[in-house]
This record gives C-alpha cells, structure tokens and sequence, in this order.
C-alpha cells in the first residue's frame, strides 16, 4: 500500500483551528438541524426546583408536549443525525488530502487509504496484517485498552465490594447486560455515542492538527477542549428539566450533584457542568494521547465506552457505602488507596 506523505505541512494552524470548529459546529448542529432532533421544553413547566431525600434536585415531571434527551424518538432521530454529522466529517478531512493531490481520480484510491490512516482506522485497509498482528503478538494490541480499566480501580473495587462484577452475588445478565445495553438509550451511550464522538474529535480532529504541523504536545491537550466545549449545550437541558430555577442554574452551570451508583453514567452523559466540561477535558488529554501513540481509534473508543460505562468516580459516596473500609489511615484503606 502506497502511503500519502507530504514534505511540508498542508494547513496553517488557523486553517486546522478552523476546521475542527467546524467539525464540532457540524456534530452539534445536526441534532439541532432536524426538528425531530430538537428538544421542546413547554413553557407552560412550573418553574420550581424538588429535592429528594438525599438533599439532591430532583427532575420534574415531562409534560405530554414536552420533547426531552431520553425520549426514544429524539433519541433515534439524533443518533441518524449525528451519524450523518460524523460522515461528513470524514468526508471532510479525505476532501482535504484529495485537493492537496490535485482532486485527480488516478490518487483517488491513495486519498482513501490516507484518509483511513490518518483517522486510526488502519485496520480497515490493513485488515489481513492486523489480524496476523493479532495473533502472533497479541499484547501490545491489548494493553491500549486496559488502561481506563486500571484508572477506575476505585469504582471497580467498589463494585466488587457490592458483588456487582460479572459473576458475582449481585451481578444479573439482564439487568446489567440486556437491559442497559440494548435499550435505545444504551445504543446511544455505548455504541453510537463513543464511536461518532471518537471518529470526529479525535480522528478527524487529530487529522488535520497532523496536517498543519502541530506538536504532539499540543494535539493531545488542546484539542480536547474542543471535545469538552461540544458538550455545553447539555446545560440548557439541564436546567430545564430541573425547574428553571436558581438551584436548576447552579446545577447546569456548577455542579451536577451527587448520584446513586446507578445514576452515575446518565450524569455524566446528561448533566453536563463545568466540573463535567473539565472532566470531558481530562477524559480526551488520556483518549488522544493513546491515539497519538497507537495511531489506532479502536482504544480510544473502548475506552470511551468504559467510561461512560462506569461514569463519573465518587469517593465520597463509596465510603459512604463501605464505612468499614475507611477506617484506620488513608494509606492503609484500600478503598481510598484504589481511588
């Protein structure tokens, strides 16, 4: 396979700032574009804030024409439009390789496995390589998606504690497996999800800083940003479906609250904050740096996966939980230790 290489680079960095905005101002305004995409929020909605029983806001209650995040059929709208979305991103940075060879038909096939390269997906046109690769030396094709298991060795130890990893007391294929996976929600925050936000915010946006030259350095912490600022719009649903109050603005803007265990992986994909934009942030520095070192999106997928699998750490509520393991030094705890 003939690879496309370039002696200099073919972007200036505003020209790369510039698209990538425009690759999150796509994946954004798709599901803004479509009417059925779009939330509704009635106007007629009390503007009053409930707190339940462990002090935390509570949402109210959907009025009937009222279109919120977690109904099915915005669902399913918004996952076709953001699928379109990261088309034409991909569609984008293939545009750019294409032009930078003159847009002649004869490179066509070369812009195709370039544009596959550059977007991680290697494995695509490499296929009989990579599975030998696979074979024959498994490991380091592992070890690149164990790594955001080992950083939730806290949460991990804490289900293990509660018998709730697979196999264990309180583990059950259907409540775990069938009904948080296959649902429609689950489609959207384990599968669609992870696999468009990572094509667009780290291939493709990592594509075209390539393309202009950046520094690894600066591809790994300031590209994220971008990752983290697509996610803001989720504050205005926030306080919507929070009461539109004083309380339901701090909650979109400061703070998403405390949840139960079960709670945690819908506040992290819905609550979006600004301890959450910074959590985003954080999430893509570790996502693009194993994408700069594998060249492969196929781990940073997993691990975008995992984590909204297990959601946002909670110290405080697992000891909580477990009072018996915080006793005695915090070195010696080995709850707080795995945190």
């Amino acid at each position: 396979m003939l690879q496309l290489l370039f002696p200099r680079p073919l972007l200036t960095t505003t020209s790369a700032h510039l698209i990538s905005l425009a690759f999150a101002c796509i994946y954004v305004g798709s599901i803004y574009y479509s009417k059925n995409a779009r939330l509704s929020f009635s106007k007629r909605a009390p503007r009053i804030s409930t707190v339940n029983g462990e002090g935390s806001l509570q949402e109210r209650n959907r009025l009937r024409d009222e279109r919120w995040r977690d109904d099915p059929d915005v669902i399913r709208a918004r996952l076709l439009a953001v699928s379109v979305a990261t088309l034409l991103c991909c569609v984008g940075v293939f545009g750019v390789l294409w032009w930078h060879v003159g847009a002649k038909t004869r490179y066509l096939d070369i812009a195709i496995e370039a544009t596959f390269l550059r977007l991680g997906l290697f494995f695509i046109v490499q296929l009989p390589q990579s599975f030998q690769s696979l074979i024959v030396n498994p490991l380091p094709n592992i070890l690149p998606h164990l790594i955001a298991p080992v950083l939730f060795l806290g949460p991990l130890y804490g289900s293990f504690l509660g018998g709730e990893l697979p196999g264990q007391r309180n583990w059950f294929w259907k409540t775990h497996v069938v009904a948080r996976l296959c649902s429609v929600q689950g489609i959207r925050n384990y599968t669609v999800a992870p696999l468009t936000e990572e094509l667009v915010f780290r291939g493709c946006v990592l594509a075209v800083y390539h393309l202009s030259g950046t520094g690894k350095g600066k591809m790994i912490f300031l590209t994220p940003l971008t990752f983290g600022l697509a996610h803001v719009h989720h504050a205005w649903d926030t306080y919507n479906r929070y009461g539109r109050t004083g309380p339901a603005a701090k909650k979109a803007i400061i703070s998403s609250g405390e949840s139960g265990a079960a709670e945690k992986c819908s506040e992290l994909i819905s609550g979006l904050s600004v301890f959450q934009l910074a959590y985003t942030s954080l999430f893509g520095f570790h996502v693009a740096y194993i994408f700069l070192r594998t060249g492969s999106l196929l781990p940073s997928i997993s691990g975008h996966v995992f984590c909204n699998m297990m959601g946002l750490p909670e110290i405080a509520y697992e000891l909580r939980r477990y009072p018996k393991r915080r006793k005695g030094d915090p070195a010696n705890c080995p709850l707080l230790s795995s945190f």
